[in-house]
């Protein structure tokens, strides 16, 4: 069988000059990644799930933090448009979180993955059709390299899992490790974007 094997978020050093090809193709990591969890077992289906809940974390922020903003202003109905993605992403977070607090090898990890799986391929659906396609005929090329450098800098300054103490005790409590990961990928998305 070959060896299926997705890049890290951030590892990818591609020159993306658009910022809907750049987010088209994390869904297609995204995808791969749920592949790798599932055909894979003990410590390398943790490692592959840590890398997917690394991407899904910096690809959720940086698309709340630069992408929703931007089709909030530009997109016809971008208000609505915005706040469906948003709950979708809501409902993936849960499951996230719920899986997150699972053993990879625990019995229920696995209809836990496929959840989530399924919200979020659902999401990713949506947010092509309403969102990306619409993003895509609003803006120049200029607008669409500016916004791709903000979500690949996200990519790049994010950590690759959550470091106890960077955050206070109660606010890791409080949140947990998937929280506590998209917190820092989005105060990394704003100061990328000079937001600080």
């Amino acid at each position: 069988m070959p060896e299926t094997h997705t890049h890290r978020a951030g590892d990818d050093h591609a020159a993306d000059t658009d910022v809907v090809a750049l987010l088209v193709r994390q869904h297609g990591d995204i995808r791969n990644l749920f592949d790798e969890v599932e055909q894979s077992r003990g410590e390398e289906r943790r490692d592959a799930f840590r890398r997917l809940v690394r991407l899904l974390a910096v690809h959720e922020t940086a698309e709340e933090e630069v992408v929703h903003p931007f089709a909030r202003r530009a997109l016809p109905g971008g208000e609505q448009v915005v706040e469906d993605r948003l709950a979708e992403e809501r409902a993936a977070k849960e499951t996230l979180a719920a899986l997150d607090e699972l053993d990879t090898d625990d019995p229920k990890f696995m209809l836990q993955l496929m959840k989530l799986r399924k919200d979020v391929q659902e999401h990713a659906r949506a947010e092509e059709r309403y969102e990306f396609t619409h993003i895509r005929r609003s803006t120049d090329a200029d607008g669409l390299a500016t916004l791709a450098q903000a979500v690949k800098a996200a990519e790049a300054m994010a950590p690759t899992r959550p470091h106890p103490g960077v955050e206070s005790a109660k606010a890791n409590v409080a949140l947990g490790p998937v929280a506590a990961l998209v917190d820092r990928t989005r105060d990394a998305v704003r100061k990328a974007m000079g937001k600080d």
